[in-house]
C-alpha cells in the first residue's frame, strides 16, 4: 500500500483525504516510480467536482493527479529504455499522481538541469501543446490566435508556435498582457469584441487554438473562416459549433513529451510560474483554485 491523497466521491475540495491505494508490479511496457511531485491542473478540479464523470467514472478510494515525477522502482516486460534508479517524468491519462507510488506507461527521462517540481509540472501541458499544434499542422509563417495564452498549456504552445516561425495572438486577462508579451505573442483581451481586436492586430487568422474553455470559439470560428483548423481543449459547447475537441493520441505522448524536455532542460523552454504545496494540503490548494486566491501552476511534494 502506498500513501495517497484518495476521493471520498465527487464533490467539493473536502473529498480528497488522506489514504492508502494499492499500487502492484509493472505491467508489460509500465514502470512503477517513486513519486517525487505531482503536477495539479485545472481538469483535476473538473474531475474531482463530477463535471466529467462521463470521461472519468470514478469510485471512491479514486486518485487524481495526471503528471508526476519520481525515480524508477521496477520496470516492467519489454522496458529497455530506464531502470530503476533513474528520474523521469510522467503522464497518466488515467489519473493516478496524487500518490507517493504510480504505474506510468507514458514517461520521459528527466535530466539534471530540470527540477523534481519542473518535470512534474509540464508532462499534460506539453503533450497537449504539441499534439494540438500538429493537429493544426501549424508552419512557418502562419498567425495562430491562442486562447488562454497565459495557463501552462498556453505558455508552451506560444513558445512552439514561435519556434515553429508562426505568430501568435494571445487572448488572455489584461493583466496577463505582459507575461504573453514576454513570451513573443500578441495580447488581445477576452470579451465581447474579441474578433475586432484580433483583426487591429492582424489581418489573417490561419489557425485557432482554444487552450482555456472560456467563450471565444464562435470568434474564433469567425475569425478562422470555419472549423477546418479550430480545436479546443476544454470547451463543452464544441461539438454544437463542429469545432474538434481535441484528446491524446497514445502512440503520439511520448514523442511529444521527449520532444519538448530537451527544450526544457537547456533553459529555451519557460513553464508558467509555479508554487509547491505539499501532498496532505491538496484539498486546500484545490480551494483556493477555485477561489481563484491563486492562479500558479502549484505542484504537490511528496
Amino acid at each position: 500500500m502506498t500513501r495517497a491523497m484518495i476521493m471520498k466521491g465527487y464533490g467539493p475540495p473536502d473529498v480528497l483525504v488522506a489514504g492508502e491505494v494499492e499500487v502492484g508490479e509493472p505491467g508489460p511496457g509500465q514502470i512503477r516510480v517513486a513519486v517525487k511531485c505531482a503536477g495539479v491542473g485545472p481538469t483535476d478540479l473538473e474531475v474531482r467536482a463530477g463535471y466529467l464523470q462521463a470521461v472519468y467514472p470514478l469510485g471512491p478510494g479514486a486518485v487524481l493527479g495526471f503528471e508526476a515525477a519520481g525515480v524508477v522502482e521496477a520496470a516492467g516486460a519489454g522496458v529497455d529504455d530506464v531502470r530503476p534508479g533513474d528520474a523521469v517524468a510522467v503522464l497518466l491519462p488515467e489519473l493516478g499522481a496524487y500518490a507517493e507510488q504510480v504505474l506510468a506507461t507514458y514517461w520521459v527521462r528527466k535530466p539534471e538541469s530540470v527540477s523534481w517540481a519542473d518535470a512534474a509540472a509540464f508532462p499534460a501541458s506539453a503533450e497537449a501543446a504539441v499534439r494540438v499544434l500538429d493537429q493544426l499542422g501549424l508552419a512557418a509563417g502562419e498567425t495562430l490566435l491562442l486562447l488562454g495564452g497565459a495557463g501552462s498549456v498556453g505558455t508552451i504552445a506560444t513558445q512552439l508556435a514561435g519556434a515553429r516561425g508562426a505568430a501568435v495572438i494571445a487572448a488572455v486577462r489584461p493583466d496577463d498582457f505582459a507575461v504573453v508579451e514576454k513570451l513573443g505573442a500578441t495580447p488581445v483581451a477576452y470579451g465581447d469584441g474579441l474578433a475586432d481586436r484580433v483583426r487591429a492586430e492582424t489581418d489573417r487568422v490561419d489557425a485557432v487554438m482554444d487552450a482555456a474553455g472560456r467563450g471565444g470559439l464562435p470568434d474564433g470560428l469567425q475569425l478562422a473562416g470555419g472549423p477546418q483548423r479550430v480545436i479546443t481543449l476544454s470547451d463543452p459547447h464544441a461539438a454544437d459549433l463542429g469545432v474538434r475537441l481535441s484528446s491524446p493520441v497514445p502512440d503520439r505522448i511520448r514523442p511529444g513529451l521527449e520532444a519538448v524536455m530537451p527544450m526544457l532542460a537547456s533553459g529555451a523552454l519557460a513553464l508558467r510560474h509555479r508554487i509547491t504545496a505539499p501532498l496532505g494540503d491538496a484539498a486546500h490548494i484545490h480551494r483556493r483554485l477555485e477561489s481563484r486566491d491563486i492562479r500558479d501552476k502549484v505542484v504537490l511534494t511528496i
